[in-house]
């Protein structure tokens, strides 16, 4: 098997984790286990729970992780199951969790999955192949405002609603069924003008499709709440972002978690008893170096959160 993976932040997220001898560490989306390779490579003696959705990923994982299978185990589920998947192995804590979010390297350069607008593939997108809803269904099946309103709010694209009155019109006329069709509409319905500036026109569209299919953000939101709950009294969990609607969920949701008196201001006495569960490792978020943008361009939006259990 040929892997061009590189994993993002990789000696960052490594040194945030502080990996201890004996540890159970989760790779909660273990894609081609670049992250879960570097921490066994630098502490072999840890334990390692590898988790993906995808089966070609998995495969992917385990021939890459074969030096260190009596340590490893891989698991197909969603990490949104983190909890239920730690009790059904009988582990009530471990000393670190690891989420990377968003679609992996292999993914994208699997132009049969659909995941890529620069390769024509029938439209798809799905992290779990056995999933039943996949993004040929959103673009052709979806109402024209339901499906502004994902490229809008998933996408942050400016040129939502034109963009699904075109691909409304397109698809009465015949399915849209490629990402090369889909290319053509979108480029289609933003202006000229608009399209000569910024990055690939789709690319916006696609991210909001893909987030759509996979429920990502439903997935981040519910395996951050069980996360932190499954760690050990210094246990850490870092999370890795490649946009700004997972970094805010994350950033949001690390910020309830410090005990900030929620009080209001001319209470004498504090009254709401909030107490802090974690304590931030990195103030701000940790981001790629200068060497590793020019090395890896994939790094560029990616975003290190790290959070210690008190």
């Amino acid at each position: 098997m040929h892997f061009a993976h590189e994993p993002v932040l990789l000696q960052e997220t490594i040194e945030a984790l502080d990996l201890k001898s004996g540890g159970i560490y989760v790779d909660c989306t273990l894609g081609a286990a670049g992250h879960s390779l570097g921490m066994l490579t630098t502490n072999p003696d840890i334990r390692l729970i590898g988790i993906d959705q995808d089966g070609e990923a998995l495969e992917r994982a385990k021939y890459r992780l074969t030096a260190y299978a009596p340590q490893v185990t891989l698991i197909r589920d969603n990490f949104r199951n983190l909890r239920s998947i730690l009790q059904h192995m009988d582990i009530s804590e471990v000393a670190g969790i690891l989420m990377d979010i968003g679609v992996s390297s292999p993914q994208l350069d699997d132009g049969e999955r659909g995941f890529s607008y620069h390769q024509d593939a029938r439209l798809d997108m799905r992290m779990d192949q056995d999933s039943a809803l996949d993004a040929w269904s959103i673009v052709n099946t979806y109402d024209e405002k339901e499906l502004a309103k994902i490229i809008l709010d998933y996408g942050e694209e400016r040129w939502a609603s034109r963009i699904a009155q075109f691909i409304a019109a397109e698809r009465s006329r015949e399915p849209i069924e490629t990402t090369g069709d889909l290319v053509a509409v979108i480029k289609k319905a933003i202006p000229a003008g608009a399209r000569a500036k910024g990055p690939h026109p789709a690319r916006r569209t696609f991210q909001a499709l893909r987030i759509a299919v996979n429920d990502e953000l439903g997935a981040l939101k519910q395996a951050l709440e069980q996360a932190v709950d499954s760690l050990v009294p210094g246990g850490r969990l870092a999370v890795i972002t490649f946009h700004s609607l997972e970094d805010r969920i994350v950033k949001e949701y690390f910020q309830t978690l410090l005990g900030q008196c929620t009080c209001p201001p001319n209470l004498p006495i504090c009254i709401c008893k909030n107490e802090p569960i974690v304590r931030l490792i990195n103030r701000k978020p940790i981001e790629a170096s200068q060497g590793e943008l020019e090395s890896n361009p994939r790094s560029r939006s990616a975003k290190l959160r790290v959070v210690e259990k008190l």
